[in-house]
């Protein structure tokens, strides 16, 4: 918004810049660092300044920040005079609408901030009708109508609604799912909610919205390090409508999320579990079965999690129904339509895939729209050592009372830290942690799994004997191997007949990819 006097001016100055701030703020990504920057802009002088202004990268700072106390107060008071001067007959240039609508909307969310979470954790959220929403929509009208030719429609005030709800809804879902204050964390959460948003709140809120399921979202990242839980977060912070005449929201954002691990099941069972199949169409077929795609509503998210794993038949089926998003069922010949949004994983590098011929390239180009990196829980911890604590309460959660989880927590990170060290890489990621908590939980103490690793040469030879390796590849591993012995590049290239800038670009390339291992 840009404030250009083309009539007596309605704002203030300093309200002008206020409000330009606050539309800003209102549309950036709340997980990056230009969220605070923004929150410093708006309010000047008065930014309190410490460890709680980057509420952002961690979760138990966000209801103590006195930047956002301070900007709630601030909005409201604005807001406030601005109305009093519409409603004795001013009127908002053109240039300031925008700015005065986004004032609004920020000073809605927030009056109602408490109770949308309370929305949000609701059990029965779609039996339930919202009370305050009666009192969300007077507000709403009573802000909004003066800067309209006519007052907003309850199709508007709804819509209203349910974006603010979804706001609040990502911010639940995204700090529940993705522990801990490590920068490889908040751009992890960053991702996440570009993902749903996408990097155009505007646009997305404009109408983005209704087409997000058709972008495919590629989740990637080292075995364990919790990638359905990232799944779920974006499953679970989609738009849903709200049914302004019954008061209600029409899904159960808790249940649309339906995730299939592909490498658990042969291919002949999960493509019945994707697809469906009708009586009589293989042995055992004793009735007509929906699949998850067509299980899947509108609004709804299919979890294929180890997409790197599924045999190229299965592939070209799921390439067409990203490409068509039309499916049939096994048996049948109706065509069937999958409303849903799909996400995938793989702790697999299907570029090294795509080139041994396991993973069709074309199958990658429609899965790559949205790709979303997680870090290794090494790389957390190294970053962010208190994230320790913070992850094992994460887990105690689920296994204990709440009058346990302190002194269970106290007890694994005293283990991890006596016995294991500051250093230890946790080759097993967040699922090695999970079974560590529950391994002290049963026993008191936590052994971790001491598996001696292959000699280089031997492990190549393996790999040469079952054919997984690309002629690049194999020079990449026989260079380290050479190398290893010769620790001289000008020696390595001469006993490999092969000049010195090849080889090192081979080390460096096996060096890279070891490290994403």
């Amino acid at each position: 918004m840009k404030c250009i006097t083309l009539m007596k001016s309605l704002m203030k100055p300093e309200e002008c810049r206020f409000a330009n701030s606050i539309a800003r703020l209102s549309v950036c990504n709340h997980f990056l660092p230009e969220r605070i920057d923004l929150e410093r802009e708006a309010l000047g002088s008065a930014f309190v300044e410490g460890p709680c202004a980057a509420w952002n990268v961690d979760l138990d700072s966000r209801g103590r920040s006195p930047n956002i106390q301070r900007l709630i107060e601030k909005t409201g008071a604005v807001v406030e005079a601005l109305h009093q001067r519409l409603r004795h007959g001013g009127q908002l240039a053109r240039e300031e609408v925008d700015g005065y609508e986004a004032l609004v909307h920020f000073h809605l969310y927030q009056r109602y901030r408490s109770s949308l979470e309370s929305l949000t954790l609701l059990p029965d959220a779609p039996r339930s009708p919202v009370k305050f929403y009666d009192a969300f929509a007077q507000d709403a009208l009573t802000y909004l109508q003066p800067t309209r030719a006519s007052a907003p429609s309850s199709q508007e005030l709804a819509h209203l609604f349910a974006g603010l709800w979804q706001v609040e809804r990502a911010f639940v879902n995204i700090f529940q799912n993705i522990v801990g204050s490590s920068p490889s964390i908040a751009r992890l959460r960053a991702s996440v909610w570009e993902s749903v948003f996408t990097s155009n709140f505007e646009r997305y809120r404009r109408g983005l919205f209704k087409s997000m399921h058709q972008i495919t979202t590629l989740i990637t990242g080292p075995s364990g390090t919790g990638k359905e839980l990232v799944a779920q977060a974006i499953a679970a912070s989609g738009y849903i409508p709200f049914d302004a005449d019954k008061q209600r929201v029409v899904l159960d954002h808790r249940a649309l999320f339906y995730a299939l691990n592909l490498a658990a099941l042969p291919s002949s069972l999960l493509e019945s579990e994707l697809f469906g199949h009708k009586r009589g169409a293989f042995t055992g077929a004793l009735q007509d079965q929906a699949g998850w795609l067509e299980v899947c509503p509108e609004g709804g998210s299919v979890f294929l999690d180890e997409v790197g794993e599924i045999d190229a038949a299965l592939q070209v089926k799921l390439l067409r129904v990203l490409q068509t998003r039309a499916f049939h069922r096994l048996g049948e010949s109706q065509a069937r339509s999958f409303l849903g949004k799909l996400i995938a994983a793989t702790n697999r590098d299907l570029v090294t895939e795509i080139q041994s011929g396991r993973f069709r390239e074309d199958f990658y180009y429609r899965l790559c729209s949205d790709v979303i990196s997680t870090p290794a829980l090494w790389e957390q911890l190294a970053e962010a050592p208190t994230d320790l604590p913070r992850l094992v309460r994460f887990i105690a959660r689920r296994l204990v009372n709440a009058d346990q989880v302190e002194a269970l927590t106290v007890e694994v990170v005293h283990v991890v830290e006596t016995k294991l060290g500051g250093r230890y890489c946790w080759p097993g990621n967040f699922r090695e942690l999970e079974q560590c908590v529950r391994s002290v939980l049963v026993r008191g103490r936590y052994d971790p799994l001491a598996i001696k690793p292959r000699a280089p040469a031997e492990a190549l030879a393996t790999d040469l004997a079952a054919g997984r390796l690309t002629a690049d590849e194999l020079l990449q591993r026989y260079c380290s191997i050479v190398y290893a012995q010769t620790h001289n590049l000008e020696e390595t290239a001469r006993r490999l007949n092969l000049d010195r800038r090849t080889v090192k670009a081979k080390l460096l390339a096996q060096a890279s990819y070891v490290a994403r291992s």
